[in-house]
């Protein structure tokens, strides 16, 4: 009887390490059903894209580039995998209908959430990137303080340290966001 309840007990500890030990997934909004493909031959894309615009505007004095989904989340992927306190894994990001949806997996302790960050990106009346949050969804997981702050301040670096240094006083014009890509125009100063 007494091997019995060591027995028991065993088997219930385990369990109960088992628990711990692993993280639990508790909702949150459902990613898309179509999966934005993450790759390196995404990136180069990007950063061919930016060549190719850069030297149009050297020439012309507009530039026009034309950013799709599966180059902006590898680019988000890429830049999230190098920071250690990283707000969210697993990115996709959907160019639709006026609006940057980005879909991810936060962690809090042991718990695992998806997340929906909607962002409307916009040109101010100086030709400066403006962003906006319109809804942050992180299902049951709270909405982190500074939200509006972290993700706007990592768009404005990807801007400036991706575009912005291609294309020295650049001034935007408009960007426009529908059916999978992102399209910036602007002048050269």
């Amino acid at each position: 009887m007494h091997t019995r309840k060591f027995s028991l007990l065993s088997v219930f500890s385990c369990l109960i390490l088992a628990i711990l030990a692993c993280t639990l997934n508790i909702g949150g909004p459902a990613y898309p059903d179509q999966r934005i493909p993450v790759s390196t031959e995404a990136m180069n894309e990007l950063q061919s894209a930016i060549q190719t615009a850069e030297a149009a505007g050297a020439e012309s004095g507009q530039i026009t580039l034309v950013i799709n989904e599966s180059q902006l989340s590898s680019y988000l992927a890429e830049k999230l995998k190098t920071q250690s306190d990283s707000l969210i894994t697993n990115p996709q990001v959907y160019l639709q209908d006026g609006q940057i949806q980005v879909y991810g997996t936060a962690q809090q302790g042991y718990l695992q959430a998806n997340i929906e960050i909607v962002v409307k990106a916009g040109v101010d009346e100086q030709g400066q990137l403006k962003i906006e949050i319109t809804s942050a969804d992180f299902g049951p997981l709270p909405v982190p303080a500074g939200l509006q702050e972290t993700v706007s301040s990592t768009i404005q670096e990807a801007y400036t340290g991706t575009i912005g240094p291609a294309v020295l006083g650049f001034r935007l014009e408009s960007i426009t966001i529908a059916n999978g890509t992102m399209t910036i125009i602007g002048r050269t100063k």
